[in-house]
């Protein structure tokens, strides 16, 4: 009877493991049918925030710039008090020495006017270049915004055709994961990430095995039909449910 009862544990979990490769593949088949969409749709979605992120960082440079001219222009205004102040000692003056000094300063203070006036065409000429980066960036934005309007319109026509279906098995395979015992479920995600075609339980058909081709002994073909332990290919790894059985319809 313990021999019965371990067969049939064995052959509960091929069955179930089975099961959720069927509901795997046929969700698969879903993505499959929406070919490139989804990727193309997440990179213009990066894209697009990217683009954005750069229409940021120019605008923040900008208002820096903008700050800068104000700085600049209200240094240029101190320094025209300072002169008109000057100017008017120059009129109370009781020696030469006196008026050169002041002299002096006044020429210091027009150095630094001429300098706030220099500075402030150098930053309105960056912020122009800095606007003009703007403009060009913003336009490629929109181009990339209709691009991804357009993708995602035609991905969700997609999701549409087919979200009853993929909803239906989404929920049968939760279901049928819970059957699955934890440690065949680590390798079974790990062999399906490891092929294309997400392939990690098959059956023998035809003599060999169905994820890679290669041939199964015939012994080992018995080996699987028993059921007594989990078999996996020994060319690709992945686990041999069982042997599909060839029908022959006989000719009258």
């Amino acid at each position: 009877m313990a021999a019965v009862a371990t067969e049939t544990t064995i052959a509960q979990k091929l069955e179930a493991l089975l099961k959720l490769q069927n509901i795997d593949s046929a969700l698969d088949g879903i993505k499959k049918m929406r070919g490139d969409l989804p990727e193309e749709v997440r990179d213009l979605e990066d894209e697009v925030a990217g683009i954005e992120t750069r229409i940021s960082k120019f605008n923040k440079e900008i208002a820096i710039l903008e700050e800068d001219i104000t700085k600049n222009r209200n240094a240029k205004k101190e320094a025209e008090k300072l002169v008109n102040k000057y100017k008017d000692q120059q009129m109370n003056v009781r020696n030469n020495r006196e008026y050169d000094a002041i002299s002096k300063e006044i020429e210091l203070q027009q150095l630094e006017m001429e300098l706030a006036d220099k500075r402030t065409r150098e930053f309105e000429f960056k912020i122009l270049n800095k606007k003009d980066d703007v403009s060009e960036t913003e336009t490629r934005l929109n181009t990339r915004k209709k691009d991804l309007d357009a993708k995602k319109k035609e991905l969700n026509v997609l999701i549409a055709e087919s979200e009853e279906d993929e909803q239906k098995l989404m929920n049968n395979r939760d279901k049928a994961v819970k059957f699955v015992e934890e440690r065949l479920l680590r390798p079974y995600d790990k062999l399906r990430g490891n092929y294309p075609n997400g392939l990690a339980v098959v059956l023998v058909k035809r003599g060999a095995c169905g994820g890679c081709f290669s041939a199964v002994p015939p012994q080992r073909q018995a080996d699987i039909k028993d059921k007594k332990r989990i078999i996996v290919c020994e060319h690709c790894g992945r686990i041999l449910a069982d042997v599909e059985d060839i029908v022959f319809i006989s000719k009258k």
